[in-house]
């Protein structure tokens, strides 16, 4: 369990974040820019520093005023992937890897290269790679050192949507595969829905709301005649147009599809559909 109740000032804004966040859960940190949403990572991650209050991870502070306790960045056991990548240009992908490996680890790092596919890719350096590509490494980088916190600060908006499904599906893999706690900045909803168990929204400095998508966005984000969850059973190409079938408790239905909204689409993900007006929607 990660207990946090932390207040920041700065010149302009004040901060104060209080929750609790189940261990080895993937969490949604959602709201509008300038909430507050960087700024809660940051702090967690010890790249800022409250000026009051309580970070506790499973059974261990990293952060009480009171105590005068205050773990630095490289003390505490998180990995932090960016928007801009931020690797080493100077580096190898698996030099970058193996950099962040306290402990030196080659079978994990080569397991790491293979669920990012980019074991061809293991010699070369950040400039030779696409965006999509760095962004792999730096996921990668960031959990081979197995970190209890897992920091993604809308590492996915500035991919394609192909690429973005590529890196949601390593997220979520990684995060099975290592038990992680996750806190991932998102504003896409699709994204949310597919990857996050719980979702933290942010306004005006605090957490507003915790709990499950399909509570916190069922009745918030839509509105329309009605709404129901669903499971994706099969997606096919019909001239321009897909049709995607989906199982409602017992039932088959069968809803028209874009090829852009079916890029975040997998056979499996359970999904919300919605109708405005006569014009049912799927969120993935």
């Amino acid at each position: 369990m990660i207990y946090i109740d932390i207040k920041k000032s700065f010149k302009n804004a004040n901060f104060h974040f209080e929750t609790e966040i189940a261990s080895n859960s993937l969490n949604a940190v959602f709201g509008k820019s300038g909430s507050g949403k960087t700024t809660l990572l940051r702090l967690l991650s010890g790249l800022e520093i409250p000026n009051k209050g309580v970070i506790k991870v499973d059974n261990e502070i990293w952060f009480d005023s009171t105590k005068n306790i205050n773990l630095t960045p490289q003390e505490r056991d998180t990995g932090f992937v960016f928007q801009d990548y931020a690797l080493f240009p100077n580096m190898s992908v698996i030099e970058n890897l193996r950099f962040a490996q306290p402990t030196k680890d080659e079978n994990f790092i080569e397991e790491l290269l293979d669920i990012v596919e980019l074991t061809k890719f293991e010699n070369k350096y950040p400039e030779l790679l696409s965006g999509g590509q760095k962004q792999r490494v730096a996921l990668a980088r960031a959990v081979a050192k197995k970190p209890k916190l897992l920091l993604l600060d809308e590492a996915l908006s500035a991919l394609d949507s192909t690429m973005r499904v590529q890196l949601q599906n390593d997220i979520e893999q990684i995060h099975k595969r290592l038990n992680l706690t996750t806190l991932m900045i998102s504003h896409d909803i699709a994204e949310v829905y597919k990857l996050a168990s719980n979702v933290l929204i942010v306004e005006d400095g605090e957490i507003n709301k915790s709990g499950n998508p399909d509570i916190l966005f069922e009745n918030s984000q839509l509105s329309g005649k009605f709404k129901f969850s669903a499971k994706i059973i099969k997606i096919e190409k019909a001239d321009t147009i897909f049709i995607v079938t989906l199982l409602i408790q017992n039932n088959l239905t069968k809803v028209v599809a874009t090829q852009e909204e079916v890029q975040n689409m997998s056979i499996g993900d359970n999904v919300l559909v919605a109708s405005k007006a006569f014009n049912p929607i799927i969120i993935t």
